[in-house]
């Protein structure tokens, strides 16, 4: 399915304006809108349905309504001039924009409402699919991490009392290192609450991509132990179980089968 019409570089609140009246439903949470793209139903299926339906319902509920564009390409928008620095909002590209003005995604966010961007010209379903799942993962932590379950929260301060190495991903990564004594001590630093914060971004995006896809866990020496990351995983499964019919870990595909 393919929006009529030729694509301007715009931006995103704009483009959504424009094509509102446009959109499809998905379910009774989510529609959206496929812009200047042809796509078949298998392709529908594979980037729209199978991943919204995978949603646990308990992260389902907690999210706005989602509004999903699939556009050619995203850009980094530009600082306004003599404002503070903000994150710009993305722009809506008909073209390929250069390396370091292209976005994968892109989302703005109401109290009623997530507007989700995703480019998907010469990008993996894979990689959209991550896409996907990171955008639903950040807006079900909140801004500043206010959403984070508190039982993840112990469960990653016991990790980092027992010198737990690694992280599920490069940023949460990142984050983890730069904590100091002080920050690992006294948990309710700033630095420490970004650290969470991604941490739990991280694994649940891993946790939701594993309840649609196949997928295999990164190996490397930042990767977090297996039977820590097994932790997290079933602590998640816990608070948010996947719909009926879905699993995550092998043990839930044996009982399935019985």
């Amino acid at each position: 399915m393919a929006a009529s019409g030729s694509l301007q570089r715009i931006k995103l609140g704009q483009f959504a304006g424009l094509h509102r009246g446009q959109m499809i439903p998905l379910g009774t949470r989510a529609c959206y809108f496929c812009a200047a793209l042809t796509l078949s139903e298998e392709d529908l299926h594979e980037y729209l349905t199978e991943p919204v339906s995978s949603l646990p319902p308990a992260i389902a509920s907690r999210l706005p309504r989602l509004e999903i564009f699939l556009v050619p390409y995203l850009e980094r928008g530009l600082d306004p001039p003599g404002r503070a620095k903000t994150t710009p909002e993305p722009l809506v590209a008909p073209d390929k924009p250069a390396d370091e003005h292209s976005l994968a995604s892109g989302f703005l966010l109401t109290e009623t409402q997530a507007t989700l961007a995703f480019a998907v010209k010469d990008a993996e379903v894979a990689d959209y699919h991550y896409r996907f799942y990171r955008t639903i993962a950040e807006l079900s932590a909140g801004e500043t991490g206010e959403n984070v379950p508190p039982d993840y929260t112990k469960l990653v301060q016991a990790e980092i009392g027992h010198n737990a190495h690694g992280e599920v991903d490069e940023e949460s990564w990142r984050l983890k290192t730069e904590l100091t004594a002080r920050d690992r001590a006294a948990t309710r630093s700033k630095r420490f609450r970004a650290y969470i914060r991604r941490s739990f971004i991280d694994t649940l995006t891993l946790y939701l991509h594993g309840i649609c896809c196949d997928i295999d866990v990164e190996t490397g020496p930042r990767q977090l132990a297996s039977n820590l990351l097994r932790k997290r995983l079933r602590l998640l499964r816990s608070l948010f179980p996947p719909p009926e019919g879905y699993a995550v870990l092998p043990e839930d595909l044996q009982a399935a089968s019985r």
